[in-house]
């Protein structure tokens, strides 16, 4: 099958620190050539892949600071451009750039295309969108996913997965909390630190500050570093993830939004360390209490959590990862939708090739 996969160009494919997206983009491309498909990535240049590598810009935006806000959006114009003009090439064009390609969809050669979304969907200025573009089919990454806008064009969900190798097993808890991810309003860092400080608890922070957040950060999560509980590590990468995460005691993922999948939830069953996590989004989707740890709804419900973690059998936690959430299953299941696509295509050709005949009669 010849496939192409459209990533954003802000950061990497794979990513060099943080990127939940352009680190799936990743798995996703590797898992398909290793299963001997054609691929071709539409990423940054600097961008590492077994595939074919469309680059439109040498590096990641992020990393670019000569790159302004506005001539970010006019490089993935140009990349989109880049897809119209090959996409003859292609069984199937997977787009993962949120809303920004779907005026272009209607001009691709090749109408079996779909589009992963990666982010919340809850924003009311979206539904007029996703109303004029009601044709173009819409994967999910979880059904909670979905609530914000059931009627659209939902094809299926495919939840995230990483490689099975990728984190390895510590089979022995740690004595701290961990919390990685983004320091941003909806992460809750600060909810996370108040769960460690009232369980008595070491907490290590892993976390990147996007521009955006600059001064949320230095307003009200940097005096909160202050108190001796509390070490921030700042931005890590894959290889300092596993350490930092399987040396964990527990990883808290206290949100306060509509989580649309959570991909450190799974980093973190993979390395048989529990989450305790806030109901909210995807997060009763992917946690299963007792098993890969508890989820809560309020601070005690955190603390209490907490204490129950002490018997907790980590074995079982990594083995429904390995049921669930690795890169294979992930893989798997994209072929399938892809495969599904194409044959939905074959049946409508062959019906309006018979209308042909019968018309002709």
């Amino acid at each position: 099958m010849r496939i192409a996969q459209v990533s954003p160009l802000t950061e990497s494919v794979p990513p060099s620190g943080y990127g939940g997206i352009e680190r799936i983009v990743s798995y996703l491309t590797e898992g398909l050539v290793n299963k001997g498909h054609d691929v071709t990535l539409f990423a940054s240049g600097d961008s590492e892949t077994k595939a074919t590598l469309e680059a439109i810009y040498p590096r990641a935006l992020r990393l670019d600071k000569n790159i302004l806000d506005h001539q970010e959006d006019q490089l993935h114009w140009q990349m989109f451009e880049r897809v119209i003009a090959l996409s003859e090439q292609f069984d199937i064009v997977h787009f993962h750039t949120g809303i920004s390609h779907f005026p272009i969809c209607r001009r691709l050669t090749s109408p079996r295309h779909l589009t992963t979304h990666h982010g919340p969907l809850d924003s009311p200025a979206l539904l007029p969108l996703f109303f004029d573009f009601n044709e173009l089919l819409f994967i999910s990454i979880s059904n909670s996913q979905r609530r914000p806008m059931p009627w659209a064009n939902w094809f299926a969900t495919v939840y995230n997965g990483i490689p099975n190798d990728l984190f390895t097993f510590y089979p022995e808890r740690g004595k701290h909390l961990a919390f990685l991810g983004r320091i941003s309003p909806e992460k809750r860092v600060d909810r996370a630190i108040a769960i460690a400080k009232q369980a008595g608890m070491n907490i290590k922070i892993a976390a990147k500050i996007d521009k955006v957040d600059v001064e949320y950060f230095n307003n009200e999560i940097k005096p909160l570093f202050k108190d001796p509980l509390v070490e921030y590590v700042g931005e890590i990468n894959d290889h300092e993830k596993n350490d930092f995460l399987g040396n964990a005691y527990a990883l808290l993922f206290p949100i306060d939004w509509p989580e649309p999948f959570g991909l450190v939830m799974i980093e973190a069953m993979a390395c048989g360390t529990p989450v305790v996590a806030y109901r909210m989004g995807a997060v009763p989707e992917i946690i299963r209490s007792g098993t890969t740890g508890y989820i809560v709804d309020n601070l005690k419900g955190a603390v209490n959590a907490i204490r129950q973690l002490e018997t907790f059998d980590r074995k079982l936690c990594r083995k429904e990862f390995e049921k669930r959430f690795t890169a294979r299953h992930m893989v798997e299941n994209y072929l399938e939708v892809y495969n599904r696509i194409l044959q939905a295509q074959l049946s409508i050709r062959n019906i309006v090739k018979e209308e042909a005949v019968v018309k002709s009669v």
